[in-house]
């Protein structure tokens, strides 16, 4: 009997057994749904089961438009990191996890060309496991891109007639996005407005000229702005400016003087010489672009013949970017200015070999500013276009806003 009753015991103990993992099979089946035979032991799933990036980890070359983003299936995100490394500076992306904790998205949607991006994420899963992932992705690399060339300089002071200029190096087809991502704003504020010249050119000015005092800011936001087909913004940067005093000159060319008003005060009444009946001057209002201490001037260069080629004009002060100059002359008698008109086109004022400080040309000169206005008035010519230097001043309002891109 006692025999009997070991094996007995021995049958139990096996039934126990195979009771036993069948218990643990049906267990482990039952929570196949719930994290598997892994969760049953308490160990955790993979990272990337758990935490799931977009784009993949490693990707290269991604588009801008491919959307960043980190998910859970369920349980929670605890916290995510993402920096773009981008031009040798590491910069934090800002973003949020959602309200229910599955998912975390970046405040701006669109990926930074030619960056790096790295995410670190922690999350706990359904069980209750905590699990952390670092991933990498980097972006893609545009073979073109195009900058904007600013007028005036940054931190300058300025006349009351100056008006903002971009010029890009590329031909933009996409104007109304490179148009937004430019701001011109002022202080005190006023509407300031662009209008385009072509495919590369942006111009902003306001209704009217300038307030003296006011502080002007440029946001250029063109980084990764794609202006054309495969051609993508490279700036992101600012340029400001101080208004200064307002000075408004007006050259009368049947009298052959200049008004120079400071303020609306008046100055000086300079005499001048401006174009001859064969080689009129613009008419209209035109802003100082540059002053040169001394320049040499070709006809050649601005489309006619062999006429002048002098190599030290002085004291000039250019007013288009066709060749329209108001300058120092030293070479015809004194007697001409306020007397006759002579110039190929120019505005002249009377002036020493080498620039004297104390002639019309000098003192002019020494009062002058980028962005101050010269308003040419009863010459035989036409009125100077809009586009030839800064001469903006010359649309009607409801015209210049009407070239903008974005309505």
């Amino acid at each position: 009997m006692r025999h009997v009753h070991g094996r007995a015991r021995r049958a139990g103990a096996a039934l126990a057994a195979v009771l036993t993992w069948a218990g643990l099979l049906a267990g482990a089946a039952g929570c196949t749904s719930g994290g598997g035979v892994g969760g049953m032991f308490g160990k955790p799933p993979a990272a990337e089961d758990v935490i799931r990036v977009t784009p993949d980890d490693g990707s290269r070359a991604v588009r801008p438009e491919k959307k960043l983003s980190v998910r859970v299936p369920d349980g929670r995100l605890e916290s995510v990191r993402v920096v773009r490394s981008q031009d040798a500076q590491e910069t934090p992306v800002p973003g949020r996890i959602s309200a229910d904790g599955l998912s975390w998205r970046p405040d701006d949607d669109r990926l930074a060309l030619a960056a790096k991006y790295t995410v670190d994420a922690v999350a706990l899963d359904g069980d209750g496991h905590r699990s952390a992932r670092h991933t990498t992705f980097t972006t893609h690399v545009p073979a073109e891109r195009f900058i904007a060339y600013v007028a005036p300089e940054n931190r300058s002071v300025v006349g009351t007639g100056m008006i903002v200029s971009l010029e890009f190096n590329r031909e933009i087809t996409d104007r109304a996005a490179v148009e937004r991502a430019v701001s011109v704003t002022a202080d005190p504020p006023v509407e300031v407005r662009p209008h385009w010249f072509g495919k590369e050119r942006l111009d902003f000015r306001p209704e009217k000229y300038w307030e003296p005092g006011t502080e002007v800011t440029v946001d250029l936001a063109l980084r990764d702005v794609e202006g054309a087909p495969g051609v993508y913004g490279l700036q992101h940067k600012k340029v400001s400016f101080t208004v200064g005093r307002s000075q408004v000159s007006k050259v009368d060319a049947v009298d052959r003087t200049m008004e120079v008003r400071r303020d609306g005060s008046l100055l000086a009444t300079v005499p001048i010489t401006a174009g001859a009946p064969a080689t009129p001057t613009y008419n209209g209002k035109m802003v100082i672009t540059e002053l040169l201490d001394v320049t040499r001037m070709n006809s050649r260069t601005v489309g006619f013949g062999g006429e002048y080629d002098i190599p030290d004009v002085p004291h000039a002060i250019r007013l288009t970017s066709s060749g329209t100059f108001l300058h120092g002359n030293y070479w015809a008698p004194a007697d001409t200015f306020g007397r006759a008109n002579v110039s190929h086109g120019c505005v002249g004022l009377r002036d020493d070999k080498g620039g004297g400080a104390d002639t019309p040309a000098g003192w002019f000169f020494d009062r002058s500013l980028v962005g101050d206005v010269v308003e040419v008035v009863r010459s035989k010519d036409r009125t100077v276009a809009a586009d030839n230097g800064l001469g903006g001043w010359n649309m009607g309002w409801k015209k210049w806003t009407a070239g903008g891109a974005v309505r």
